[in-house]
Order: C-alpha cells, then structure tokens, then sequence
C-alpha cells in the first residue's frame, strides 16, 4: 500500500481524498515554495474540491498513477489546493486561465515558478493526449525538459503573464453615476439570451443563475414589465420539473449539462440551495403561487435533513459520483421502481416518464444504460388533468411514492458528504432560511438559522472578533475574506429582522466596521477580497463580478445600504455610493455577471421603505401587521421592531427613540431617507403606503 503524503494531516475532505496518491503532494505552504527556490524546481499546482467529477477523474488517471508520480516527483514540487478553503488562491490563479485561455474551470491544472508566477494553465488534462487534447505526461515531460534548457524563456513567460494580471485587476475604473438606464441595458441582454423553449439563459451547460431571476423580480416591480416575471416564472417552473431537482430527496443538483434541465451534473452545493431558494421565495411573494412556497420548503427540508451538523452549521455539499459513477445514487431503472412500488409503479413510471431503455446517455459506453433520471414534463395541475385525478389526489400518491422510493434509496451507497463548515456559505444559507421564516411564518425555519448563526459566532470567530474561513473535525483555520464578512453580515441581518433580537443587528454592525477597516481600497473604492494584514499572495485583487456565487462586492453594496438604512448612520450609504462608482465600469458587458450589484443598485436608487414597527412582538396585533407586510414582495425595504418601553433598539438606530404606540396599539412608522410619514395603527393604511411608495 502506498506510503500516506502530507496531505493525510490535512483537514479538507478534498485534500485527504488525495492522501494515498503516489504523488508527493504538499498543502499549499512556503515550505514548499521554499523547497522549489532551493532545489530550482518549476511548481504543479492543482486546485479542485471533494465534489467535481472532473476531479475525481484526473486523480483516477494521473494522480493514482505511478508514472505521473515518478515525472512530478522527480521535476516538480506539487501542490494541493482545495479551492472552497482557499478561495483566495483559486480566484488568482482561475482569473489568470481566464485570461490565456479565455476559459476556466476545475481541476485547474497551474504550472508556475518558485516565486508563485504561471506559465501554463489549463482544466482538465487527460494522461495521454487524445484527439488534439494535450496530455499530461507530454505537458510535464515538456516544462520538465524547458526547465533544464531555457528555463529563462519560461521565466520571461510567467513574468510577463503575471503583468498581464496585474495590469487587469489594476486597471483604471471610470467613476460614473449609475442611473436607471442600466436596468433597461441588463434586462435586453437578459431577454435576448433567454430560452424561450426551455426557459433560462443560454444553452449549453445551463446553470439556475438566481441572481438573474432576483434583478428580474425588481425589474418588473419597478417597471411593470409582466415579461420579466414571466422569464422568472417559466424558469423556475421548468428547473423544478426537470432532472436538475431531485424529485426523490430534494434539494438542486450543480447544474444541467442539457438545454431541457433534464441531465444534471449530480453534485450539490450548499450554496446554489441557499440562492435557488431565495428565488423561490420572492417569487412566491410575487406572485402568490403556492407551487414556489413549496420548493422553497423542499429545498429547505433537504439542507435541514441532509447538510446540517447536529451543532448547526452546514455543510458543503454532496458529490455527483458514488460506487464509481456519476449520478449512481440518484437514477432508477424501471425494476427499482417497481420493487419498493408494487401495484402503484405503473402510474409513477408514466407520471416520471421512466422507460426500460432509460433517459441517461453514458458517454464512457456510449450509450443508454437502462437508468432513469425521474422528472416531470408538466405541472402537477396539467397532470392531474391528464389523468383524470383531483390535484390534491395526485399530490397524495406522489408524496406517498416519493416517500417509498426515498427509504429505499437510503439503503444505496450514498455520494461522499464534503462535510466541513464555511463561513461563507453559512451566511447565504442562513439569509435564505431567514427570509423564508419572515414570509413562510416558519418559527422552524428562524430556529435553524439561528442555530447555524450560533455556531459560526462561536465556532469560526478569533479571540479579537475577527472571522475565520473554515471548521472541520474540530479545528478552525484560514482566515476569513471578503465573501465571509459579506454573507455572513447578510444572514445577520436576515435573521435580525426575522426575530428582532438585536444580538444579530448587533453583530452585523461589528463585522461590517471589521470589514471596512481591513478589506476596503481606501485608494480606488471597494473592497479587497483579502485583509490587509493576512497572507500575502500573487496579487491582492478585487472581485467585481457576480459568478455561480454573488460577488463579496454585490452584497456589500447591500448590506451597506440595509444597515445604513436600519441605523441611520449615513457613512455606511456614503461607503455604498463609493462602491458604486468604483463598480461603474463592470456593470457593462454580460449582465449575469452583474445582477446581483444590480439588486442593491436598484435599493439604492430606490424608492426604499424604512418601516419601524413599534408594539408587543407576542400580540396577535403585531403578528399579523408583521406577516402582511412580508406576505408582499417588496425588495428595498428594511424593517425594525421597537418593543415598547424597551431602548434595545432606540440605543442602534438613534431615530426610533421618539416613535411610541398610538393608543396602545401597534403602530407602524414608515420612513424614506429617515423623514417618516405619520404614525398608523390599520394594516390596510400600512400596505397602501408601501404600494404607492414603489409607484413613485
């Protein structure tokens, strides 16, 4: 058996997935680089995460592979990074494959000099070249050969590319004031690359995007354009019918690798659970239509049953692969549905539309495989007319069938469980179950947020307050960046107005003064995605643009605005306004990379709400002015609760002090740029207010 690397004392389930290979990984440490400096090595680094398929594959290939390992062991010093602990790293060297190649993705496969300079970068490389694809072994045993020859050729190279990237990430910004004009610009390009057949944007592979669908739902409440919503609504319905969502367990796979949402690449992020599910809310809040209140609550069943630690927090994500196979634990052939089915088979095999042949195509056999991804062609409504069944009945036999082949695909090998703890991810996933606990009237649902809220204050916080990356097996590490402090101050004040205990505001507060003084460009505006006193790495870059996650930037915009807006204390808006200019210039171009700056653009031109609510939270009076307003989608509001003869509240947000109950019953304020209206005490008063401010 081989001899376990030095990845084995390592705590990411990515990096221990590595720690048997034959290759002589290292984390990534200066004792490394030191080791490449003095033995005049090149350095192969190569950065994935515990759930990527491709990953797996290139390990199975290379990585296990003694001949890979003697090439590396003998010319290189190599390198394991697992980029959801090491964003920081991944994001430099992912913008610099970007940047030569015009593509990127995982594993990304990093040549570079001792002093962290690439000269090669690529994805996924085979061992062998194959069909104009480069191989490894020739990839390394070329550098091998330069290195010894002309290494100063590939110096010259890696220098030069490292200018390049400094030249990119430095470049000037023009400052320009936004206006509305941009939302017009962004929901062209959004409308134009929507897929009216299949609903969402572009083709092929087509992710969810739900910070597309967020800045769509604002767009039509500000201009009342019903095709916006339409965009949103078709694409949510299609994603929860299609193969994307797992219709036995719940919860929503990575992506589709398909233009009909029907072949998912089978992992599971916690992440794309906490945005998706956001998306369904608002749209619930939209639109009324229970069938979005119920995936919301799906999606959220499945993390609460599935991804969350017994002392909170949530996990990462799930893998695609399990036994060997991508997507092994989630498909059926037409005999496993049967067995745990009997006499109700028929019905579930027509309604899922599974076929002996099956619907899955293997690429590595070329061919159908007998397996099934379950989905559904229409609505549970046009369904149940097709089969002459009462909505209601249909939905019974569904739960009933879902619930049979559920215990029984417990009983499979199930994928790999990424179980370590992000701070950032955490702060997405406990915003979302905030929300949906404020317009769901869910106390289940504001529990486990707080739960998650605890564990990450106690858990991932230095002895100074300051925020930590990650928690696993008992150990915190990696000092927090931009994404944390952003996603985390986003939970918090979630989670603040879902309970309005003050704690949370409290909180926010602190990390958000934490954040501006460690992470803000006091020279250019915005925020650096590492502190200016943690590891110096290649570059120390800012990141503008909204992925598959929103950018640290988008939310910070937000947040600024929200607790500048909550507090009154305007330098958090004067920071935001600052934000906004220094982003100017990357709000053009393809608008899913900016949507969610987008969403705080559109709470910062307004008009926005400040509704402060002064009353006894366990009356049935305040609960039900509370549950009318969040009922209504109305995006750019914050709201307070002011418990009556308490100054909680009154000592953060200095306005409230003055605002009482009018005849001891619960009253609302409402404000706009901290001038309010007149106090009222009748929801239907409140709710007329509200609607005619976001006429204006």
């Amino acid at each position: 058996m081989t001899k376990p690397n030095r990845l084995a004392k390592e705590k990411s389930p990515y990096l221990l997935q590595h720690a048997q290979n034959p290759v002589d990984w290292y984390p990534w440490s200066e004792e490394a680089f030191m080791k490449a400096e003095k033995e005049d090595k090149p350095v192969f680094l190569s950065i994935g995460y515990s759930t990527c398929h491709w990953c797996h594959v290139m390990e199975r290939e290379s990585f296990e592979d003694k001949e890979v390992a003697e090439i590396l062991n003998r010319n290189f010093v190599s390198i394991k990074v697992d980029r959801e602990e090491r964003p920081d790293i991944d994001k430099i060297y992912m913008k610099t494959c970007v940047l030569m190649t015009g593509s990127g993705g995982w594993p990304l496969t990093i040549v570079m000099t001792p002093k962290k300079q690439p000269f090669f970068v690529a994805t996924y490389l085979p061992k062998r070249g194959q069909a104009g694809i480069l191989g490894l072994v020739d990839l390394l045993r070329n550098v091998a050969k330069s290195w010894e020859s002309d290494k100063s050729k590939l110096i010259s190279a890696a220098e030069s590319a490292t200018e390049y990237l400094i030249e990119y990430v430095q470049a000037k910004q023009r400052e320009e004031e936004l206006t509305e004009i941009v939302f017009d610009e962004a929901y062209i390009r959004l409308l134009d690359g929507f897929d009216q057949n299949n609903a969402g944007f572009g083709t092929t592979p087509k992710f969810p995007s739900p910070h597309n669908l967020l800045f769509l739902l604002r767009y039509w409440k500000r201009k009342g354009m019903q095709q916006a919503l339409e965009m949103v609504e078709k694409t949510l319905q299609k994603m929860r019918l299609g193969g994307i969502f797992d219709q036995v367990g719940f919860g929503f796979h990575r992506y589709s690798t398909d233009s009909r949402w029907l072949v998912p690449h089978f992992e599971k992020m916690l992440y794309d659970q906490a945005m998706i599910s956001i998306a369904y809310t608002e749209a619930y809040q939209a639109t009324g239509k229970e069938e979005y209140r119920k995936t919301a609550e799906e999606i959220f069943e499945y993390v609460l049953r599935d991804m969350t630690n017994p002392k909170g927090g949530f996990f990462s994500a799930e893998d695609a692969d399990s036994e060997g196979q991508e997507g092994r634990f989630y498909m059926w052939t037409e005999e496993e549905i049967k067995t745990p089915l009997g006499e109700n088979a028929d019905f579930i095999i027509n309604a899922f539309n599974i076929s002996r042949e099956g619907n899955y195509y293997d690429e590595v056999q070329r061919g159908k495989t007998g397996r099934n991804i379950l989905h559904l062609k229409e609505p549970l409504l046009e369904l149940s007319t097709d089969l002459s069944l009462r909505p209601e009945e249909l939905a019974s036999v569904l739960t009933s069938a879902r619930q049979k082949l559920f215990e029984a695909r417990e009983e499979r090998v199930h994928p790999l469980k990424d179980d370590k703890i992000l701070t950032d991810w955490n702060g997405l996933m406990i915003a979302a179950l905030a929300k949906g606990a404020q317009v769901f009237n869910a106390t289940r649902l504001s529990e486990a947020a707080e739960n998650a809220a605890g564990f990450i204050l106690e858990k991932l916080q230095k002895a100074d307050g300051r925020l930590i990356h990650r928690f696993r097996d008992g150990e915190a590490t990696i000092d927090g960046n931009l994404d944390d402090y952003a996603f985390l101050i986003w939970g918090l004040i979630e989670l603040y107005e879902a309970t309005f205990d003050t704690r949370y505001l409290k909180e926010a507060l602190r990390l958000q003064d934490d954040m501006m003084e460690h992470f803000w460009d006091k020279e250019n505006g915005g925020f650096f995605f590492k502190a200016d006193d943690s590891e110096k790495l290649l570059i120390r870059h800012k990141e503008p643009r909204d992925g598959a996650l929103p950018s640290g930037n988008s939310v910070a915009f937000l947040n600024l605005i929200r607790l500048s807006r909550m507090t009154g204390k305007t330098h958090y808006e004067e920071k935001a306004a600052i934000l906004a200019k220094a982003f100017s210039t990357h709000e053009e171009g393809t608008p899913s990379h900016n949507t969610m700056f987008l969403t705080a653009l559109d709470f910062f031109i307004g008009p926005a709400n400040e509704i402060a609510i002064v009353g006894n939270p366990d009356s049935k009076e305040t609960k039900n002015m509370l549950h009318a307003i969040r009922k209504r989608f109305v995006p750019n509001k914050v709201m307070l609760l002011k418990i009556a003869e308490q100054k909680n509240l009154e000592n953060i947000a200095v306005f409230t002090k003055d605002m009482k109950m009018i005849n001891n019953k619960t009253t609302a304020y409402i404000c706009r740029n901290f001038v309010c209206n007149k106090p009222m005490t009748e929801i239907e008063e409140v709710l007329k207010v509200i609607a005619d401010a976001n006429r204006m």
